[in-house]
């Protein structure tokens, strides 16, 4: 995504580490209704996971975190589930880029 693409590049315009912040309602709410502000016209989920994707394999990512999940609201689960994919998108991409830097999964001799 290009947007994506302009946002890293602003983002390391200075710093050299990111934290990432997910707000979930940037979700349509058709597909994550459980949160305070629902704003229709949103992402996919699927464009999220791929944005979160394209910043953590770019980026030096330090932490992260998603915020704006309201359970009171999220009768079905679905906005959590997307939460905790979302973490789980991100957990997938560094592990994808330490491995094609030949860095282990695990440190060896322990």
């Amino acid at each position: 995504m290009a947007v994506v693409s302009d946002a890293i590049g602003q983002a390391l315009d200075g710093p050299e580490v990111i934290y990432l912040s997910v707000d979930i309602d940037v979700i349509d709410p058709g597909m994550a209704p459980g949160t305070g502000t629902p704003e229709p016209g949103g992402l996919l989920t699927r464009e999220l996971l791929r944005a979160i994707r394209q910043v953590v394999t770019a980026v030096e990512l330090v932490g992260m975190d998603v915020v704006e999940v309201a359970p009171a609201y999220d009768v079905s689960e679905v906005t959590a589930a997307a939460a905790h994919r979302c973490v789980m998108e991100a957990l997938s991409a560094l592990a994808a880029k330490r491995r094609a830097a030949g860095i282990p999964a695990r440190p060896s001799g322990r």
